[in-house]
């Protein structure tokens, strides 16, 4: 594994248990490209680890993450030809002509990662906390379980502020149910962890201050359970969502995303891939605040 900058990999009860923490507070640990590789490659070597048997994903910070990284510094250089640029962005068909470079770039860095963690060969517990948006919900659907601080907020904001039929790996209509997330993607709002819990997305939830030792007890608890038996509940339940269509679903999905960045690139000239307020969108950046879901 790389010298990491972006996540700290914390090794607990003798290793049976990893904490990967991601660490850029100051974004709200909004996912630049780095960040993501450093995720794949942590969560590797949890599952090339036998001592390991339940990898749980946090976030420092006053959010577990904004979701995907559209602005910041660091996020500009890695994109843009130069000595900042991310090697990620060189290959897997980033050096292609046309609309194949975004394509294939999100397919790999986007979906297909957040498709193989969700097959993770150990136990996974996303811990969220402040903000879960956009992206951040897919970093916490691929874990096998969501244990959230009370004061957590999950929201999908791209259709409402960016133009989009939502995130890459399009887990909503399974997480939320299908009217529900409709609701949520055309609106924007945002649902509580209460709320949460009762739709059993979320399978605790903590007060703030108490959200880190609840998720190490879970973690502790799941520990104690032979790894095969632990593997095998987890492949259990997964090949059965699959069964239902999960994967075919995930897939189709991406291709709408991909039309979806399609439209706007040609409605802008090729100046931008994503819808922005001259279309009538609210700003991705400045705008107001995400509203709480009403009955």
């Amino acid at each position: 594994m790389t010298t990491a900058r972006f996540i700290r990999y914390q090794l607990v009860d003798d290793g049976a248990i990893v904490r990967v923490v991601m660490d850029r507070p100051r974004t709200r640990n909004a996912q630049n490209r780095g960040l993501l590789v450093e995720l794949g490659e942590a969560f590797e070597r949890a599952e090339a680890d036998d001592q390991v048997r339940v990898v749980i994903l946090s976030g420092d910070g006053p959010s577990f993450s904004a979701g995907h990284d559209l602005g910041s510094a660091e996020s500009i250089a890695e994109r843009e030809p130069g000595p900042g640029q991310h090697p990620s962005y060189t290959c897997r068909g980033g050096t292609r002509p046309g609309l194949e470079p975004k394509w294939l770039q999100e397919w790999h860095y986007y979906f297909a990662n957040t498709r193989r963690w969700r097959d993770l060969r150990k136990i996974t517990i996303a811990q969220v906390h402040g903000a879960v948006f956009s992206a951040a919900l897919m970093l916490a659907w691929c874990c096998d379980l969501i244990v959230a601080a009370e004061d957590t907020v999950f929201a999908d904001v791209v259709g409402t502020r960016l133009g989009m039929c939502g995130v890459e790996y399009f887990a909503h209509p399974w997480e939320f149910g299908p009217r529900l997330a409709k609701e949520l993607l055309l609106t924007g709002d945002s649902l509580d962890a209460q709320t949460a819990a009762q739709l059993h997305m979320v399978s605790k939830v903590f007060p703030s201050a108490e959200l880190a030792d609840g998720t190490l007890a879970l973690a502790r608890r799941i520990a104690q359970l032979p790894t095969m038996t632990a593997l095998l509940i987890k492949d259990s339940v997964n090949r059965s969502v699959d069964a239902m269509g999960f994967n075919s679903a995930l897939e189709t999905a991406f291709g709408l995303h991909q039309l979806n960045h399609a439209q706007w690139t040609y409605l802008s000239g090729g100046r931008t891939a994503v819808g922005t307020s001259e279309f009538g969108l609210l700003p991705w950046k400045g705008g107001p605040p995400v509203q709480a879901k009403t009955t």
